[in-house]
């Protein structure tokens, strides 16, 4: 199966995933405060899949809007399920709600602690002291944090091995990333002597930056599809990224059309029975 296919499929699961939680949660099934990475999912599924062919197993940080990260790295989806439903069995002991998710395992995954970009400067923390490869994934706003620039700065000076990638979806909550500032990231990020790049969350051109020398910034340019579950819809459905590419993979015969809706069809399968095993009681 090719680079393209792969992603594909994990990206394909992430969605689905997320459309059935925004289901859930409008059927009042799933009560906690749900944020959903819908619209992002290609920046996890191309670095997670990158990762797996360099058999490279970092330690995982991720921003608040986690799912697709998640499974992408390999988390538990219905242990995720669990820990929406508030269930002890859940992948944070249904304690961590949506936005504090976790995975003990290759990789390990650590949760957000609900500081607005405190991951980044732990992310650092941690992967000073173990010098392990280390990937932390946050938002546009988190990373206008004076701790997570300073932070940026200690991982230039020490060389550490880790990867700082920001979704940016311009948004901050509903304000504007040109509203909030007049500086460029991947500038400001250069100043400290970290290589950073500006790049689109096409797997293609994605996958082409993983591969220079950590420290190193990505900014990647994405699309959030729903403001926090049961809120309301950023974009039309048809800018949405992943109908863009689904139809484009069609269109350019990049991936047989009877592979593209078979991966879909197995992810909705999946989705749907990770939730029946999900309800199902502890015995």
């Amino acid at each position: 199966m090719n680079f393209l296919e792969r992603v594909y499929r994990k990206a394909a699961l992430c969605r689905a995933f997320e459309e059935e939680v925004y289901r859930r949660v409008e059927a009042k099934q799933i009560t906690c405060p749900v944020y959903l990475s819908a619209g992002q999912e290609y920046i996890p599924a191309t670095i997670a899949t990158w990762c797996e062919d360099k058999k490279l197993w970092p330690k995982i940080f991720i921003q608040h809007r986690g799912h697709s990260t998640y499974l992408c790295f390999g988390g538990d989806m219905v242990a995720l399920w669990r820990e929406l439903l508030g269930d002890k069995r859940g992948c944070a002991g249904g304690m961590g709600g949506s936005a504090s998710i976790q995975h003990k395992g290759e990789p390990d995954i650590f949760g957000h602690d609900g500081l607005m970009g405190s991951q980044i400067p732990i992310a650092v923390g941690y992967c000073h002291a173990t010098r392990h490869p280390t990937i932390v994934f946050a938002g546009d706003a988190a990373i206008e944090e004076d701790y997570a620039l300073a932070a940026l700065g200690w991982a230039a000076t020490q060389k550490l091995p880790i990867l700082f990638v920001v979704e940016d979806n311009g948004l901050s909550i509903l304000t504007e990333k040109k509203v909030r500032r007049s500086w460029s990231i991947v500038k400001v990020t250069e100043g400290f002597g970290l290589l950073a790049f500006a790049t689109e969350d096409s797997p293609a051109t994605l996958r082409n930056k993983l591969g220079y020398p950590w420290p190193l910034l990505l900014n990647v340019t994405t699309t959030r599809l729903f403001w926090h579950a049961g809120a309301g819809r950023d974009v039309p459905l048809g800018k949405d990224r992943h109908t863009r590419v689904r139809a484009e993979l069609c269109q350019w015969e990049v991936l047989p059309t009877a592979s593209v809706i078979e991966s879909d069809q197995k992810a909705t399968d999946q989705v749907k029975a990770s939730w029946a095993l999900a309800l199902e009681a502890a015995k």
